[in-house]
């Protein structure tokens, strides 16, 4: 596997935005009770080509306490909100352990770019534990989730005509074949481009930097076409010779993990 180097909130965003971020995540993990594992800065930040009216997206995963889970109620999976501080918006969403590793060891290439990504502002030693385990599950599943992304994401492309959703259906699909052909996970547009060139790449995200809406012209759509058709070939031959295997082969692994985790935490 290739060695990933950690970004912080300051390298990524202005000062302003890192101070409000950080004292946002800092009140959701008190609110809730919950022990965070991993933060990501996902979007056009963790991509490669954020403008200064990008969002904060923060993709996070928490441990909820044990003792949540055993009464009649159960413990909620899933805490998001959206909200606008200080002139910064941020998107927050994070998700319980347990529902993550669900989603990993079906090939959920959001939960997996989490754990392995390159943008993570918030991390812990259980995600040292973590990162290795996520490593030895990657599987093939992976074509699928990659696959019906990008093609949702050139749905959205044929809805709203702008720079930016183009830039995400080639680093959707990009990420798939890096991911298939290599069995490492890259969400930078930039270095995935370094091995898959792609004509006019950097103009598009010098226009992307000026702003999230910047407009596309429907003959561009068509130019770029026929790359998307070839990136949504070679996906498809990246899964049949992947150098991953067809299913997870750790799964047990991962579930004797997570309950070695919930005991410990239990009072």
């Amino acid at each position: 596997m290739h060695t990933v180097e950690h970004a912080t909130l300051a390298s990524l965003v202005s000062p302003h935005e890192a101070t409000v971020a950080a004292r946002a995540l800092e009140e959701a993990a008190s609110r809730h009770g919950n022990r965070p594992v991993v933060v990501l800065l996902s979007g056009a930040h963790a991509y490669g080509f954020p403008s200064k009216d990008s969002d904060l997206d923060l993709k996070g995963i928490h441990v909820a306490p044990t003792v949540s889970f055993l009464g009649l109620n159960e413990a909620v999976s899933t805490v998001d909100f959206t909200t606008v501080v200080e002139g910064v918006e941020l998107d927050y969403t994070s998700n319980e352990i347990g529902h993550a590793l669900h989603g990993i060891l079906s090939g959920n290439g959001n939960f997996i770019e989490r754990v392995l990504g390159r943008a993570q502002v918030v991390t812990s030693p259980l995600l040292a534990e973590l990162v290795p385990l996520v490593e030895r599950s990657l599987s093939r599943r992976l074509h699928a989730h990659y696959r019906g992304f990008c093609l949702s994401q050139q749905k959205l492309l044929a809805k709203d005509l702008t720079v930016k959703k183009l830039l995400y259906v080639l680093r959707t699909a990009l990420t798939g074949i890096f991911a298939l052909e290599t069995g490492a996970i890259e969400a930078d547009l930039g270095r995935l481009a370094e091995r898959y060139p792609i004509p006019r790449l950097q103009e598009l995200v010098t226009r992307k930097v000026t702003g999230e809406n910047v407009g596309l012209g429907e003959d561009e759509v068509r130019e770029f076409q026929p790359h998307v058709d070839a990136l949504m070939a070679r996906l498809d031959t990246a899964r049949a010779s992947s150098v991953l295997p067809e299913l997870p082969p750790n799964g047990a692994e991962i579930e004797a993990w997570l309950v070695a985790l919930r005991v410990k935490l239990l009072p």
